[in-house]
């Protein structure tokens, strides 16, 4: 309960300082729309990184308008809790609701926030949780979101994997795409799948070299809705930052979703906060966090 009130002091000292802080021109980040299933990934560094994260998220989290969002490194579940509360406080229509792990020795954990007024959320698990088995490949364990819209059933499967260069984070994060590939054909193999998260890894590498390529050898089974984004260097990529500058936070789907990501009105974007944001990266970086958002669009036939 402390925690909880001394987030709830900051979060409203925040408004002591509102005409001070970088503004962002919310109503530039729209994206989601009421016929349309929209799917967000975000990495929000070390949440809350200052006094102002928790407000700066809920106000591009508001803009945006996804369904569902898939959270990384959400390090304070206090703070995850007053996140949800502004939502639900700003938008009581949307009836947000939410679920943080807490198995992350660093705190790092994952998280998912959702509309129950679209979504019917059937169950919320992490997968190969057995950290003496699996803490190379999978860090942080990935977490499922199991729900029913659209009268369909649908799985998420949020993931952050293993950061930084070098052979060894090659090789774990290569070993975590094989598990997940292994996990979705034994046990995901025929329904809608959606595999997303902060994956710390680009989609063009050579195929000697590619952490994914155990996904892009299947191309019948597999397509990573962020590709185009990914393979153009002059894109609005996900990690915008000095050398390691490259679009590392992805979303990928599986065939049963083909159909419906070609549909006119299905799109994939990244959200760039820093370009409607004053002081632009710096600000972001500054305030919020080192990533951009990327939200996946779904336009399903009447």
């Amino acid at each position: 309960m402390k925690k909880l009130a001394t987030f709830l002091i900051l979060f409203s000292f925040t408004f002591l300082f509102a005409d001070e802080l970088p503004k962002i021109e919310y109503d530039k980040l729209s994206f989601g729309e009421e016929n349309t299933l929209d799917v967000m990934t975000w990495n929000i560094q070390n949440f809350p990184k200052t006094e102002f994260s928790i407000d700066y998220a809920a106000g591009v989290i508001n803009a945006i308008d996804a369904d569902i969002i898939g959270l990384q490194e959400i390090e304070s579940d206090s703070a995850f809790v007053v996140l949800l509360k502004n939502l639900q406080k700003q938008n009581p229509e949307d009836k947000w609701n939410g679920f943080r792990a807490n198995t992350n020795e660093w705190e790092m954990n994952l998280a998912y926030l959702y509309k129950s007024c679209m979504i019917n959320m059937d169950s919320i698990y992490q997968i190969y949780p057995d950290d003496e088995k699996y803490h190379q490949p999978f860090p942080r364990k990935p977490l499922v979101l199991e729900f029913s819209c659209f009268d369909q059933k649908f799985f998420i499967i949020n993931n952050h994997l293993k950061a930084m260069p070098g052979e060894k984070n090659m090789i774990r994060r290569k070993d975590a795409c094989r598990l997940l590939d292994e996990y979705i054909d034994e046990f995901l193999s025929d329904e809608n799948v959606i595999l997303l998260g902060d994956l710390n890894d680009q989609l063009p590498d050579p195929e000697e070299e590619n952490v994914f390529q155990v996904f892009l050898n299947k191309p019948e089974e597999y397509k990573f809705a962020d590709w185009q984004i990914a393979a153009d260097s002059t894109a609005n990529w996900s990690y915008p930052y000095w050398k390691y500058r490259g679009h590392i936070d992805h979303i990928l789907i599986s065939n049963e979703l083909f159909d419906e990501f070609a549909n006119a009105g299905s799109e994939v974007k990244t959200i760039t906060i820093d370009k409607f944001m004053e002081g632009e990266g710096d600000a972001r970086y500054k305030y919020i966090t080192d990533h951009r958002p990327v939200v996946l669009k779904l336009m399903f036939s009447n």
